[in-house]
């Protein structure tokens, strides 16, 4: 199994950045790739930035330009930078692990809170 832990939400101003963490442990060496999703009260949870072993990565079409996600293999850690915050980025904000054993499985954080607004 794999357990992950975000961080770094928290309350910004519109134009404002934040960096989100996301910390994996347990079997990690079977993960294949790492996401960032998002859930807006009222919204069904959607996909903001994948990154796959091979450094691909892929974003959601409103944050292009504004959102980076990154890894560090040594430190386990995930990374989503998000420059230029909007109103519209406030969401709780979840890492999401897919796990390579037989099949590929998907693990999920609890989640963090980031709030843009004056």
């Amino acid at each position: 199994q794999v357990h992950l832990v975000e961080s770094g939400g928290g309350l910004v101003q519109p134009g404002g950045s934040l960096r989100l963490s996301c910390v994996a442990s347990g079997t990690i060496a079977n993960i294949r790739a790492m996401g960032w999703y998002r859930q807006a009260p009222g919204k069904e949870r959607e996909l903001v930035a994948t990154i796959n072993n091979y450094g691909d990565t892929n974003y959601k079409d409103s944050v292009k330009g504004r959102f980076t996600i990154s890894g560090d293999n040594a430190k386990s850690t995930w990374y989503l930078q998000m420059n230029s915050l909007k109103p519209d980025d406030t969401a709780v904000y979840y890492c999401n692990a897919k796990v390579q054993y037989t099949l590929l499985h998907n693990y999920w954080g609890q989640g963090t809170q980031v709030t843009v607004s004056s």
